[in-house]
C-alpha cells in the first residue's frame, strides 16, 4: 500500500503543477498586470499609478525569461509562491493573503462541520428508515419529499428560513457572526438548518438507492432467513456492507469543509473563506482568487488520496497495488 500511496502523491503533485500552470495561463497571458492594475485602481487611473502598482506587487518582471536573473520570472515567482504557501499580499488592499486565509478557516469551520456532521447523521438515519420500508407508502412518499426538496433552489431556502424564523419568528438573527462561544451557536443555528433541510433531498435519496440495492444481496437473505429482523440487518449487515459508496461522498467531502460555503457565508454574513472569495470576484483580487483556487485543488486531491485509503479500512478485501 505504500508503494501505492507514493504512486498517488507524485500523479497528485503533477496535477498540482498542471493547476498552476493553468492559472499562470489564465491570470499572467490571459490577464495582463496591466488589466489587474486598471481593475484595481480604475480606468481612469493615470500610467505612473498602473505601472507603481505593478512594481508594488511584483508584477514587473518579465513572464518567462529574464537573462540579469533568471529566478526573476512572473512564472518561477508564481509556482514558488504557490509550493510554499507564501501567497503574497491582495491586489485590493495589500493585504497578506495567508493572514486572511487564517482568518476565515475558522468561520467556515464552524459552519461547515456542524452541517457536514449534522448532514451525514440525519441523511444516513432517514435513508436507512426509508430503505427498511422499501416497495410500500413510507418509502415512495420518501423519495417524493427527496426529489421536491432537490428540485428547490437553496437560495429558496435561504430567503424562506431568514423571512420565517429570523424576521416573523425571530428566534435566531437574520445574519452576522460572533464567535464568543456564548453566542456563537445563536448565528449559526440558522445557517447550518437552512444548510441541512437544504441538502437532505439528495443525500437520503442517495444513500436510500445504496441501502435498497445491498438489501438484494445474498448475505441480507441468509441473515433474514436465520431470522435476524428489519432492523438488525439494516444497521448491522447492510450499513457496514455499503460503506464504500458512503466512504467515497464523505470524505471527498471534507477537504472543501476548509473552502467554505459560498452562499451561506455570503447570505448569513459569516467572514469565512467562501465569502472571502464572493469578496475577492467583486473586487477582482486576482491574488486571492488565485489562492482560493489552488487550495481546493490541493485539497481535493489529498480527499482522493484518503479515500483510497479508508477503501482498505471499510472492506478488507480491497487492496490497493
Amino acid at each position: 500500500m505504500i508503494g501505492y500511496v507514493l504512486r498517488r502523491l507524485a500523479y497528485g503533485a503533477a496535477t498540482i503543477l498542471g493547476v498552476l500552470a493553468f492559472l499562470f495561463v489564465l491570470f499572467f497571458l490571459y490577464a495582463t498586470p496591466e488589466d489587474m492594475a486598471r481593475r484595481a485602481l480604475g480606468d481612469k487611473a493615470p500610467p505612473q499609478a498602473i505601472e507603481q502598482w505593478i512594481v508594488n506587487h511584483e508584477y514587473d518582471h518579465p513572464r518567462f525569461w529574464n537573462p540579469d536573473d533568471p529566478g526573476k520570472t512572473l512564472i518561477a515567482d508564481h509556482f514558488r509562491r504557490m509550493l510554499t504557501f507564501d501567497f503574497g499580499r491582495s491586489d485590493a488592499d495589500d493585504v497578506p493573503v495567508m493572514r486572511r486565509v487564517r482568518e476565515g478557516v475558522g468561520p467556515s469551520l464552524s459552519l461547515t462541520v456542524p452541517l457536514f456532521v449534522g448532514g451525514l447523521l440525519v441523511s444516513i438515519s432517514l435513508a436507512l428508515f426509508v430503505a427498511t420500508f422499501r416497495e410500500t407508502y413510507i418509502d415512495r412518499a420518501g423519495v417524493a419529499v427527496c426529489v421536491l426538496a432537490m428540485s428547490l433552489s437553496i437560495l429558496l431556502y435561504i430567503i424562506g428560513g431568514q423571512f420565517l424564523i429570523a424576521r416573523v419568528l425571530k428566534w435566531f438573527p437574520v445574519s452576522g457572526f460572533d464567535p464568543s462561544p456564548a453566542v456563537i451557536v445563536r448565528f449559526l443555528a440558522l445557517p447550518v438548518l437552512v444548510g441541512l433541510v437544504a441538502n437532505f433531498g439528495e443525500h437520503v435519496r442517495f444513500y436510500r438507492t445504496v441501502f435498497v440495492e445491498e438489501t438484494s444481496r445474498d448475505y441480507v437473505r441468509t441473515a433474514r432467513a436465520k431470522g435476524c429482523g428489519d432492523g438488525r440487518v439494516m444497521w448491522n449487515h447492510v450499513l457496514r456492507n455499503a460503506m464504500i459508496p458512503i466512504i467515497t461522498r464523505v470524505v471527498l467531502a471534507i477537504p472543501f469543509l476548509f473552502t467554505g460555503s459560498i452562499l451561506l457565508e455570503s447570505f448569513f454574513g459569516i467572514p469565512g473563506l467562501g465569502a472571502m472569495t464572493v469578496e475577492a470576484i467583486h473586487a477582482n483580487d486576482f491574488a486571492t482568487l488565485r489562492v482560493m483556487v489552488f487550495l481546493g485543488s490541493v485539497f481535493f486531491i489529498l480527499g482522493q488520496i484518503a479515500t483510497d485509503i479508508c477503501y482498505t479500512l471499510a472492506d478488507p478485501r480491497v487492496r490497493l497495488e
